[in-house]
């Protein structure tokens, strides 16, 4: 054997260590928070804003991450079953601490506040609130997992994923299918049970006096679907519509199922670019029931 056969060969042998150390020295660097929400930003599609309420609040970037949960609000009740199932990241559509900003200033005296930045805190957790952005995404991340929970995707306007042609159904036909499909125990309806609906548009989530106004003042939309509402504006202008002789409806889901499939699309959209950690949407309970619901 020459020199130059035993050259190269030690060449490839500690070029093949070089790799294999590299690959060991990534696979013992942990995954953190930071490292998720900079993987987010990456894949988003849109130019990160600088105002925003899409932000860690709780926990710190440098959290080592175990596994990640998704859902649509980061309830107490959210957080200790994610950290049960061993999930310490917690991407919540909706806020951890009670205001759309997370504001907390009032609330650091709060008994409720105090047990469950404790029990944050106690389980080495992070919240990242990912509300804008995912919004934001082409096509709206919501919007697309409402209306594929629906079943409603093959009957969207290719140009707003808000709005549907529906096939001929009335509106106690079609409240009743949402909330067999959402498993909702309690909704809401305004309007007469046999009006014919074809055309519908919703806006997921809280919608306020405008556009709600404006969307059901259109002459082309029958239903209006929505997470929820002031009942002095949506609710009494679809009321007065009503007695002015328009053929027009309003369905109030309740804010937590109107978004809610959206946050189970995000666990699969995350998978397609962090492998590291096991990632699951975990619900959010619907807060209310009425009689006849399971729990009435």
């Amino acid at each position: 054997m020459n020199k130059n056969s035993v050259s190269r060969r030690n060449l490839v042998a500690s070029a093949a260590g070089i790799v294999l150390a590299r690959q060991a020295s990534a696979q013992s660097t942990p995954l953190t928070a930071g490292d998720v929400i900079a993987r987010i930003k990456k894949n988003i599609g849109i130019p990160w804003r600088e105002q925003t309420v899409d932000n860690l609040i709780a926990g710190t970037a440098d959290t080592p991450v175990t596994g990640i949960a998704t859902t649509m609000m980061a309830t107490l009740d959210v957080m200790q079953r994610a950290a049960a199932a061993g999930r310490n990241m917690v991407i919540t559509h909706e806020s951890t601490f009670y205001s759309h900003q997370d504001t907390v200033d009032q609330l650091k005296d709060d008994a409720t506040y105090k047990f469950k930045t404790e029990f944050i805190a106690k389980n080495k957790m992070v919240s990242f609130h990912f509300h804008d952005h995912w919004h934001g995404h082409k096509p709206d991340g919501i919007a697309t997992g409402m209306a594929r929970e629906l079943g409603w995707d093959k009957h969207m306007d290719e140009q707003n994923p808000r709005l549907f042609t529906l096939p001929a159904t009335t509106l106690a036909r079609l409240a009743g299918e949402m909330q067999s499909k959402l498993k909702i125990r309690t909704l809401r309806v305004v309007g007469d049970p046999k009006l014919p609906i074809t055309r519908a548009i919703a806006s997921w989530g809280y919608v306020g006096q405008f556009p709600a106004t404006t969307l059901l003042a259109r002459p082309d939309i029958d239903v209006l679907i929505v997470g929820e509402t002031r009942e002095w504006e949506a609710v009494e202008y679809a009321q007065d519509q009503i007695s002015a002789g328009k053929k027009k409806a309003l369905i109030l889901l309740g804010h937590v199922v109107s978004e809610q499939s959206g946050m189970k699309y995000c666990a699969e959209w995350l998978k397609t670019f962090i492998s590291e950690v096991p990632i699951e949407f975990v619900p959010a309970v619907e807060p209310f029931w009425s009689p006849g619901s399971p729990l009435g």
